[in-house]
């Protein structure tokens, strides 16, 4: 007859176990031991004075990889929320990071969210990031002020397109991270392929540190590669991790899967490289100490397992937050000090809990609360109480702050101070994304600034006549949150235009003007962001000269125009070669900025001018007519001669279109890609579903969602991203001219019927 295990409840708090220990029946029954507790009541942020017991952490991943749904397990089981909901429940709830009613409507993340939770004794400030590329840039600024990131792939769909993005935004911001292959219950789901895909297309040094027990449905626990047990996650929401050995059949995969990370580890690690070389086995402290040493270094990627979803995994991965990913005093973060007449200083922050250092902090994050402005804030050094006043370095404002909280979600909780390492909210604080604060006014200090791409999509905008306050109101707002969200006055078509990342972003924001705001709005036909550059060196020399009595204008500007490399195509650049007084050098600025006024209109179809530098040789000057105006209009004219005899081009963005199908539709859907003018790029096959990656004009992408779905009776799903700008074939570039000219003519018209 099998006996039972009878559990023992050992110190509650409030009815809650703490802690569980098992009673052996008899010497014959192996030994089951518990590893996590059960759940308890809610825990609160933990005041700790130690910088080693916080972690700042984002999750990061391409869309619909798990990211929302594996932050809701991580409260959960850390005793932050008391139930899970799903992003897209039955019950309507949604899960607790999707706190907009929108992300709760579509199941997608639009707004980064930040939270705080407690595991084994260390506070963990977590941000939920977006997946979708339209709204990238609530990816960057949260990677900008994290520490480490998890970054979860999907065990079906792998690296995929937005995966590729994050990973080099990790890379610029050098953020240490933890892999999570997410998914592994679905049909189809392959992590051995996953990680062959994390070392070919994102170049990781990775291993697993976790196994699966089983796949798809049949999918019951995972292995502890350094522990060397099998992990079981029992309980209605898998709360208990009940440790066993290892299956009979896994034993020689998990020995293998071992000796491959210890491998990895000793390529990149001197003191774990020696052991392995003297054949000596390392114990496991001896192991996840180097595996934290080259995590933090960004040498090696440790890779976890499991199913968010079905509850399975989350707690090893959180430990390995924990074990393998950097303390705030572990990452060097650097401010500018700056000193007149000298170049900026490089200063290192001192991420010491402690009020002995200046305070410094960055704001990164700016929304609008029921009490005014919010203000996301990383605090980098020193320490800040509520009621304190504090200035911003690049207004000079001094500012009294009333009120400080940590975030959860859309709830707040107040705090009466914060200290280095620390994420929190500052209320009624006006000021920029980007912005530094400090306490000290003498502190002419600045962080390091936030990477913003730039749009590349526009639409017109119509707001109903009676709702234009309203309008006038959430275009404020929602440019002052989003600076990759732009709003412009076209004088030619006599519209207002909005400027995004995409139809899905642009989308977005005219659903919010209407529920938040209650203004409906009209979106025009999208229209592309194309650029205007040469296409080969051309020589200026123009003289600006006028005189009407009194003091005339005079300046003259000789140099050449010529085209940068095609990887800054989307910059222009001004240089000043000019030797002796013919130009003097208090007047090299007005030229400077008279090329940069052209830049922003070109002659040729309207768009800005990218991709050229204005290199200024040579000139002349008149003693008494010169002036600023005289050059910045001798530099115009320059502009305006370069196109009279230069050879031009217009750029168009070009997309990179990850698109995944059922295998009997791909060729379909290479068709369909390649009509319109894209190159394919790479075709993967798995577990009957393609995936093609290819380059496609983002001018050509405009309607290709319906006939994904129609041509593939809705199961074919896309994503693409913006990768570089690109010459546009010849008949486009005539047709964008046209109708430039077109418009031109038509403004034209309307000008003499007013006169």
């Amino acid at each position: 007859m099998k006996r039972m295990w009878a559990p023992r409840v050992c110190h509650s708090v409030h009815g809650h176990p703490l802690w569980r220990i098992f009673i052996k029946p008899c010497a014959a029954v192996p030994i089951v031991t518990v590893r996590y507790a059960s759940r308890g009541p809610a825990k609160r942020f933990t005041d700790h004075k130690d910088v080693d017991h916080i972690r700042n952490i984002g999750i990061s991943a391409h869309i619909d990889s798990g990211k929302t749904t594996l932050t809701e397990r991580v409260l959960f089981y850390t005793g932050r929320i008391a139930e899970m909901h799903e992003v897209k429940g039955k019950d309507n709830v949604g899960a607790t990071m999707d706190s907009m009613e929108l992300e709760r409507q579509r199941g997608i993340t639009i707004q980064s969210a930040a939270t705080y939770t407690l595991w084994r004794d260390c506070n963990i400030n977590i941000i939920d990031t977006p997946g979708h590329v339209d709204f990238t840039v609530e990816v960057e600024r949260a990677l900008r002020v994290l520490d480490g990131a998890v970054l979860v792939l999907c065990g079906v769909g792998g690296v995929q397109s937005q995966t590729l993005t994050v990973n080099r935004q990790m890379k610029r911001y050098s953020v240490p991270c933890l892999a999570f292959i997410n998914k592994l219950d679905r049909m189809g789901a392959n992590p051995y392929r996953v990680l062959h895909q994390m070392r070919t297309k994102l170049n990781h040094n990775a291993a697993f540190v976790n196994l699966p027990i089983g796949k798809e449905s049949n999918l019951q626990g995972i292995i502890d590669i350094l522990d060397e047990k099998a992990l079981y996650f029992d309980g209605t929401f898998g709360e208990t991790v009940r440790e066993d050995e290892i299956p009979g059949d896994m034993r020689q995969e998990a020995a293998e899967r071992r000796q491959e990370l210890l491998e990895a580890i000793s390529n990149v690690d001197d003191k774990l490289g020696e052991m392995f070389l003297e054949e000596k086995k390392p114990s496991v402290q001896e192991l996840k100490e180097a595996i934290r040493r080259v995590t933090l270094k960004r040498q090696f990627t440790p890779v976890f397992v499991g199913s968010a979803l079905k509850n399975k995994g989350v707690q090893p991965l959180l430990d390995g937050v924990i074990d393998y990913l950097p303390k705030p005093h572990e990452v060097d973060n650097f401010a500018f000090l700056h000193k007149e007449g000298d170049e900026n200083e490089r200063l290192r922050m001192n991420p010491e809990r402690s009020n002995h250092n200046p305070f410094v902090s960055l704001a990164f994050k700016l929304e609008a609360g029921r009490f005014g402005q919010l203000t996301y804030v990383r605090v980098y050094q020193g320490m800040l109480r509520k009621g304190e006043s504090i200035y911003n370095t690049r207004t000079h404002q001094k500012v009294r702050v009333p009120r400080l909280a940590r975030l959860h979600a859309n709830n707040m909780e107040d705090v009466e101070e914060v200290y280095s390492g620390d994420i929190c909210a500052l209320f009624g604080v006006d000021c920029a994304s980007g912005d530094t604060f400090v306490t000290d006014p003498k502190l002419h200090l600045s962080m390091e600034s936030i990477f913003v791409p730039d749009p590349v999509i526009s639409m017109s905008i119509t707001p109903k006549k009676e709702a234009v306050e309203q309008f006038s109101k959430a275009i404020h707002r929602f440019t002052k949150e989003d600076p990759t969200f732009r709003v412009e006055y076209d004088p030619d078509s006599k519209e207002l235009i909005a400027s995004g990342m995409g139809e899905l972003h642009l989308e977005i924001y005219s659903q919010r003007m209407e529920r938040e705001y209650n203004c409906p709005v009209t979106l025009g036909k999208p229209k592309v962001a194309f650029r205007e550059s040469l296409a080969a060196p051309v020589e200026f020399d123009f003289l600006h000269k006028k005189q009407s009595g009194g003091a005339g204008q005079f300046g003259r500007v000789i140099g050449i125009l010529e085209p940068l490399p095609p990887e800054k195509n989307t910059t222009i650049e001004f240089q000043d070669d000019t030797v002796g007084t013919n130009v003097p050098k208090q007047f090299v600025p007005a030229i400077e900025k008279g090329f940069r006024m052209m830049a922003e209109k070109g002659l040729l179809s309207g768009h800005k001018i990218s991709g050229v530098r204005f290199h200024l040789l040579d000139g002349a000057h008149h003693i008494v007519d010169s002036n600023e105006i005289a050059f910045i209009s001798a530099a115009q004219g320059a502009v305006r001669q370069a196109y009279d005899y230069g050879a031009w081009q217009i750029l168009e963005p070009i997309m990179f279109v990850e698109v995944t199908v059922p295998e009997e539709n791909q060729g379909t859907v290479i068709g369909n890609l390649t009509k319109r003018s894209g190159v394919i790029t790479a075709t993967e096959g798995a577990e009957g579903w393609g995936t093609v990656c290819a380059e496609v004009p983002l001018n050509k992408m405009f309607g290709f969602a319906t006939e994904l779905r129609s041509s593939t009776q809705g199961k074919g799903e896309f994503s693409m991203e913006y990768s570089r700008y690109a010459p546009v074939s010849p008949d486009v570039q005539e047709e964008v001219i046209s109708r430039y000219h077109e418009a031109l003519g038509v403004s034209e018209e309307k000008k003499k019927k007013k006169n």
